[in-house]
């Protein structure tokens, strides 16, 4: 609540008289208390006082408003997302060495120097900066391989090294000296059997030479209930058997057999 005080002194007493509804009229909606006219004193005064009160109250609070909007920080428009239409570059590095990790696939565990490949053994054949001459093939059941422009060549019952020189031989009339290598991917020829009381029973590929003890520990193993001393083997007809719990204790080791393909460990 503000005080109002006019400058009513200055005007002759005689001339001036109170108007109290007026002045009650025009300053109730400004919430201001005046101190009451002397009598004489015109309303249009009294309204031309009210208003040069009322701008040098408001003014400067309009005037500092004014300042305040004018140092505000601008803000500038969103920004719009950029977008190209290249296609993003592609990792070279790792489609290379993907494509080698295709190119140049593991081969199974078996000695080049004395494996001997059979039929279903899965053969990569590599012949050095002659992509169309290599490429992987499968061990018929006649033993022979087929390669491009030669034909059929002898693969059963030799090694991967004898294949080599048998290629490379064949591929004199097309290339210039050829260096040939063959791995053995899978072995599909060679394979035993376990069934019965094991962890893992089921097909193993006899790439190496396994004993009985060495192919029941690959399969993880015998179950807590398996009869240990009633193991035997299966060969064609004849009925091999194994006492693992003699074995094991370093007993009998000659019953302790190296498998041969076909062979069928049953454990009771």
């Amino acid at each position: 609540m503000k005080l109002l005080r006019l400058p009513l002194r200055s005007l002759p007493k005689s001339t001036l008289r109170i108007d109290k509804r007026a002045l009650k009229f025009i300053m109730k909606p400004c919430r201001i208390k005046v101190v009451p006219f002397y009598k004489g004193h015109s309303l249009k005064a009294m309204r031309t006082l009210f208003l040069v009160q009322g701008i040098s109250l408001f003014l400067p609070l309009l005037l500092f408003s004014f300042v305040a909007v004018g140092q505000q920080v601008p803000v500038g428009p969103p920004s719009i997302p950029q977008y190209s239409d290249r296609p993003a570059a592609r990792d070279t590095q790792k489609e290379d060495k993907d494509h080698k990790s295709e190119a140049a696939p593991a081969g199974a565990a078996v000695d080049s120097d004395t494996y001997k490949v059979g039929p279903s053994d899965v053969l990569m054949v590599s012949v050095w900066n002659e992509d169309k001459f290599t490429k992987q093939v499968v061990v018929q059941q006649n033993g022979k391989i087929t390669m491009p422009l030669v034909g059929d060549i002898q693969a059963g019952d030799t090694t991967p090294k004898d294949i080599e020189v048998a290629v490379a031989k064949s591929l004199t009339k097309y290339v210039v000296k050829p260096l040939v290598t063959v791995t053995v991917l899978e072995v599909g020829s060679k394979k035993y059997y376990l069934d019965g009381l094991v962890n893992h029973p089921g097909e193993y590929p006899l790439a190496v030479p396994t004993t009985i003890l060495e192919a029941i520990s690959k399969a993880g193993g015998l179950q807590d209930f398996a009869n240990k001393k009633k193991i035997y083997v299966l060969r064609g007809d004849k009925k091999i058997p194994f006492n693992y719990k003699e074995v094991i204790n370093g007993k009998n080791m000659d019953q302790n057999i190296h498998l041969e393909p076909g062979d069928h460990i049953n454990v009771p």
